[in-house]
């Protein structure tokens, strides 16, 4: 996935794209490094240059959390990405994992099934499509041709979804900001590693955006689709823990009422119509 010091990767990477002007600093002439230096983000934050860099280079993996309050108010840094810091200096790499298959309640795919007019996914923190209903499986059909359905490597990978997604570079990254919050906890899943060498080597897009280290929980949003079927609608989603199912979440995707995209998804309503009922996603 990175290297075996994502502390150090994570904040070479906010240094590298946080302006001088941004943390303060006026500045002179052509600078040779991108974003702050070393020097100077130590003495914003009260620490020696020497033991800054010790951090970026993975030579020191315990600060402290004044030091790293003190890191995140010289980056500029959000609450998610504070979190995100606080996470990659408390996580320590133990032997690698490949999981088991991971499975969804039958209770919650009775639950999911019985909403008609309402797209809804499980998935898990790859974003590996473990579940649809039937109007899920009907709104990302492309997706779902997939033997084994993920929507980063769907947004990255698919021709289909440049199109599917007409706002595509917003939705690239958000969706590749959530898999880097989620991957602070997964620093030795075999199968997050084996996703992220594959979309790195297939996707240069997905590989700019993944060295900036941007992080993003997915939460709530509204989203543009054109459905090949039903055309354009625009759709918010709410994103559920489930509880009992480490890491899986529940996608629910609305519409305005009586808006346009309220009858486009309908319309989707009566392909969705066709095909069974909740059930996992092929793997």
């Amino acid at each position: 996935m990175d290297g075996t010091n994502p502390l150090g990767e994570f904040l070479r990477a906010r240094r590298e794209t946080t302006s001088p002007e941004e943390a303060g600093i006026t500045s002179w002439g052509r600078r040779r490094t991108p974003g702050l230096r070393r020097e100077e983000i130590a003495q914003l934050s009260g620490v020696s240059t020497d033991y800054y860099a010790r951090l970026e280079q993975g030579r020191e993996q315990h600060p402290s959390g004044q030091v790293l309050d003190a890191l995140a108010r010289t980056l500029g840094l959000g609450p998610e990405e504070v979190a995100h810091l606080h996470l990659l200096a408390r996580a320590s790499r133990g032997p690698v994992r490949r999981g088991t298959r991971e499975t969804v309640r039958p209770s919650l795919l009775r639950l999911m099934d019985g909403w008609l007019h309402t797209p809804a996914l499980i998935i898990n923190r790859r974003m590996d499509v473990l579940a649809g209903n039937r109007l899920g499986r009907a709104l990302f059909a492309k997706a779902f041709e997939a033997d084994e359905p993920n929507l980063v490597r769907f947004v990255f990978l698919d021709p289909a979804a440049r199109s599917f997604y007409p706002r595509w570079a917003q939705v690239a990254q958000s969706t590749l900001g959530a898999l880097r919050a989620a991957a602070a906890e997964m620093l030795n899943d075999a199968r997050l590693t084996d996703l992220v060498g594959e979309l790195s080597l297939r996707s240069p897009e997905f590989g700019r955006l993944w060295a900036r280290h941007d992080v993003r929980g997915k939460a709530h949003e509204a989203k543009v689709f054109n459905h090949p079927e039903v055309g354009e609608l625009t759709l918010t989603y709410e994103s559920l823990t489930v509880d009992g199912a480490t890491g899986q979440q529940l996608i629910i995707y609305q519409a305005e009422a009586d808006s346009h995209s309220a009858q486009a998804l309908a319309l989707l309503g009566t392909v969705a119509a066709e095909l069974p009922s909740s059930a996992p996603a092929p793997r």
